[in-house]
């Protein structure tokens, strides 16, 4: 199965210019965890998290009215394509330890986005692929976990 065939084509994204607060309030409005960044041609330059907004910006103490998103975002964005096989996409989660990996085409512009809960989601993906790329994000034994 193709990322295509199950990933979200309505997907969000601010620039780096906006704001932390700008994002928190996009994530909240969308029910989403996470945000891509994008330059003015939709190309990604980045990614924003729940947690990087918590541990990036409100722990330390930052404005988030007057902060941009560039400050706290992680500027290394693992990505897809939309014609890649799904067992792909989730080696890249589990080695990466990731939950999103933004589908970008081929001059790296964002048209979707692809989760765990995608995959979950999806009744013809292998449960089994899913539960381990699962274990591998969020085991115990990884020290790195999103």
């Amino acid at each position: 199965m193709k990322v295509k065939d199950c990933m979200c084509y309505e997907v969000a994204y601010l620039t780096p210019e906006s704001t932390v607060e700008d994002c928190a309030k996009l994530m909240c409005n969308k029910h989403v965890g996470c945000i891509p960044v994008c330059d003015n041609n939709k190309t990604i330059v980045g990614l924003v998290t729940d947690r990087d907004i918590i541990l990036r910006s409100i722990a330390c103490d930052k404005d988030i009215k007057n902060t941009p998103i560039s400050d706290i975002m992680t500027c290394k964005v693992s990505c897809c394509g939309p014609d890649e096989e799904v067992n792909e996409a989730e080696k890249k989660m589990s080695n990466e330890q990731i939950r999103r990996l933004p589908v970008v085409d081929e001059n790296n512009k964002i048209i979707g986005i692809l989760s765990l809960g995608d995959l979950c989601a999806n009744q013809n993906i292998d449960t089994e692929g899913v539960c381990v790329t699962l274990e591998n994000i969020c085991g115990s034994n990884n020290k790195n976990a999103e």
